[in-house]
């Protein structure tokens, strides 16, 4: 896509969004952020040239006159999972993501010039969990609460190609960033000397540098010719128990002291699933369609996060 393009973010408050709307605004894109308050949008998202307020309950309203005309939409949008799964947040969860994609939609549907493409965020745990399998693009839905979820999320994103919009689903691992996420949530307790594996430690972490999540967004934007489902994942997938390990060495910290299952239980109850179990999850279409990863491996990635 060239550039000098109007460009419809949601979520642009988020880890990537801010990222997102930071690098269209630099490279000459016009950014319009839909987001739940303007001010705080403007506060903590700047760059972008218009802040519309949107959430993924509301239907109608002066965002979705932005939409008709936008050259694309990168939808990021959705309640965070990192947190204990009451009823009421499996809900907020739930809806935030397939309703606020279905809003979306809609509002392209009614559009008179219709965004050529919708870049849609998914994640990783559209698979499920295993310790044994390898997952692929080509890999079918789990069967769990989070692979129901991005399941109905991207069967929502896909009814744009029906109104003959290009549609691509990134489905995101861990992103990790030095000033947010789980990145910046571990990197205390392993500089305290109290760092190290999750639970058995075996499950599979699959993580993703900040930089190439983001380059994979405006990759899967420019490039008219990727469709489809494409995992946003470092090829360079390990264990938790060697991320630990890396981690604990870049920070020239020790990595034995574990965090009990059970314990994390306690805290997040049936949502602890997203720590204790992960995907063996690769990129192995998004490779094939062409995308490089700037940091493919683990020490390296982490290496320049934090500074070390």
């Amino acid at each position: 896509m060239a550039e000098n393009k109007h460009i419809i973010v949601t979520g642009a408050t988020g880890l990537i969004g801010r990222k997102i709307i930071e690098r269209l605004s630099k490279r000459g894109d016009r950014v319009t952020a839909l987001v739940r308050d303007v001010e705080r949008g403007r506060r903590l998202a700047p760059g972008a040239a218009d802040y519309l307020a949107w959430s993924s309950s509301m239907a109608d309203g002066p965002w979705t006159a932005a939409i008709d005309g936008a050259d694309a939409v990168i939808h990021l949008a959705g309640s965070p999972v990192a947190t204990r799964w009451s009823d009421e947040q499996k809900k907020r969860i739930r809806e935030s993501r397939v309703d606020g994609t279905r809003n979306v939609v809609a509002a392209i549907a009614r559009a008179a010039r219709k965004p050529a493409a919708l870049i849609s965020a998914s994640a990783v745990g559209y698979y499920g969990t295993s310790n044994d399998r390898v997952f692929t693009e080509e890999s079918g839905p789990g069967k769990d609460f989070l692979a129901d979820v991005c399941r109905a999320w991207e069967a929502e994103a896909l009814e744009a190609e029906k109104l003959g919009v290009r549609v691509v689903l990134i489905r995101t691992g861990i992103v990790l960033d030095p000033g947010d996420g789980a990145l910046a949530k571990m990197a205390p307790t392993f500089r305290l000397f109290v760092g190290g594996p999750i639970a058995s430690g075996r499950q599979w972490f699959p993580w993703i540098h900040i930089t190439d999540e983001v380059e994979m967004f405006l990759w899967a934007l420019d490039n008219t010719g990727i469709t489809g489902a494409v995992n946003g994942t470092a090829p360079g997938i390990v264990r938790n128990r060697e991320f630990s390990s890396a981690l604990g060495s870049a920070l020239h910290r020790p990595s034995f002291f574990p965090v009990p299952g059970f314990a994390l239980s306690l805290i997040f109850g049936e949502g602890a699933i997203i720590l204790t179990e992960g995907q063996h999850a690769i990129p192995e279409r998004t490779e094939k369609l062409g995308y490089r990863f700037r940091f493919p491996k683990l020490p390296e990635a982490l290496r320049d996060l934090l500074g070390a």
